[in-house]
């Protein structure tokens, strides 16, 4: 039987007890339905997966108590720092889900000219409460031990501030012929992806006057929810740890 591997912001010692946080014990104890003496595998954002025995279980408190620690080795040696453009339904959802597949460090939600999506206040907290245990999840199944942020809504003037210390900065878009694989291995990229209907001209020139690269992702315009796996997928294989 396959060990559940579970997030938990819970601080983990090797040799000691613990109470898991409520979102994870409850995903164990209600959900799973989990009982003691199961086995679990236990992650909270350290780089590190810990081996856990549940001690006690209901269906909102779950007791472990941890038996060892490893070094995961799927974290890539390429830092993405992704901007994505908010969209309606679940393609803002599914670009989060495979971004961190794809080995993405941090995700910031990017409001554009085109952008139909208008997020303040509670309503925008809520979608990143969302948009981060989208993420949670998804480094639960890709076996992440580290959770990259969704940090706050920004504009483009915020974002083009945001990423200055990034190696190589990149707006993909069809407009322009400059392919990834001519340009130097950086350490750490930004990639700025645009709306459904594609950031307007003036933006991009903008993005290109603050130090941003177009480049080409092939031939064929891409979804807003693809164009960050088509990017992130070439931007590893080239520089991080796929293929390797």
């Amino acid at each position: 039987m396959r060990i559940p591997r579970i997030y938990t912001d819970s601080e983990l010692t090797v040799g000691s007890s613990c109470e898991l946080d409520d979102n994870a014990a409850q995903h164990v104890g209600r959900v799973l339905r989990m009982q003691p003496g199961q086995q679990l595998i236990l992650f909270n954002g350290d780089g590190q997966d810990y081996d856990a025995t549940i001690q006690d279980a209901s269906k909102k408190h779950v007791q472990v108590e941890i038996a060892g620690a490893t070094a995961t080795t799927t974290e890539s040696p390429l830092e993405i720092v992704l901007g994505q453009t908010l969209s309606k339904g679940d393609r803002m959802d599914y670009a989060v889900q495979k971004a961190v597949e794809m080995g993405v460090s941090q995700i910031v939600p990017l409001t554009t000219e085109r952008c139909d999506v208008k997020l303040k206040g509670d309503r925008e907290d809520k979608r990143l409460r969302h948009w981060q245990q989208v993420a949670i999840s998804a480094a639960e199944q890709c076996g992440r031990a580290r959770v990259p942020e969704i940090l706050p809504v920004m504009n483009l003037s915020q974002w083009f501030e945001h990423t200055q210390t990034c190696d190589l900065r990149l707006v993909p878009h069809h407009r322009t012929e400059q392919s990834l694989k001519s340009l130097a291995t950086p350490g750490s990229v930004a990639l700025m992806i645009g709306p459904e209907g594609g950031l307007s001209p003036e933006e991009i020139a903008a993005a290109e006057q603050s130090g941003f690269l177009p480049v080409a992702l092939g031939p064929r315009v891409l979804r807003t929810e693809t164009a960050p796996v088509a990017a992130m997928a070439l931007c590893q294989w080239l520089w991080g740890d796929i293929g390797t």
